[in-house]
């Protein structure tokens, strides 16, 4: 269940610490978890201060990035190295249910962004809500917010 609601906002970037990958569509709810404990690891073996999950796509390639708000320093550790979410005008939503509804709310802001006229710049990337116990039960309060980057 999409709120549906697309606004448009300035966005600074987010320094994140990330794995890059090459996914298929069909390998995303593989790889996406994967990659989040990775750097979790990573994240933890340093001692650094992290928040929510990100996951950055880059092209229709599904070039992406994988990984976690940094909230103080983190140094790259093997394949989990420094990065950050794009910086500027963006159109976003939020969708609140299971990650398989996802495609709703990117469909959503796709559509919003061309019936106002916004053109999409290519980077779009999604911040998942922390884990809440009451999702295992309740899943349709699950959060993630969807961005995508606008050229105009």
């Amino acid at each position: 269940m999409t709120s549906g609601a697309v606004q448009l906002q300035q966005l600074s970037s987010i320094p994140l610490a990330v794995i890059r990958r090459l996914a298929s569509p069909s390998e995303l709810s593989r790889v996406v978890p994967e990659c989040c404990g990775l750097v979790w690891n990573a994240v933890r073996a340093q001692q650094a201060k992290a928040g929510r999950h990100v996951a950055i796509y880059w092209d229709g390639g599904i070039r992406l990035e994988v990984g976690v708000e940094l909230l103080g320093t983190f140094t790259d550790q093997d394949e989990v190295v420094l990065s950050a979410t794009p910086a500027g005008r963006v159109a976003s939503t939020t969708h609140f249910g299971p990650y398989g509804g996802l495609g709703a709310a990117h469909g959503a802001v796709r559509r919003w962004c061309a019936a106002n006229n916004h053109s999409l710049s290519g980077p779009n990337w999604e911040i998942y809500g922390h884990w809440q116990s009451e999702w295992n039960t309740n899943p349709s309060q699950i959060r993630t917010d969807v961005y995508y980057l606008l050229t105009s």
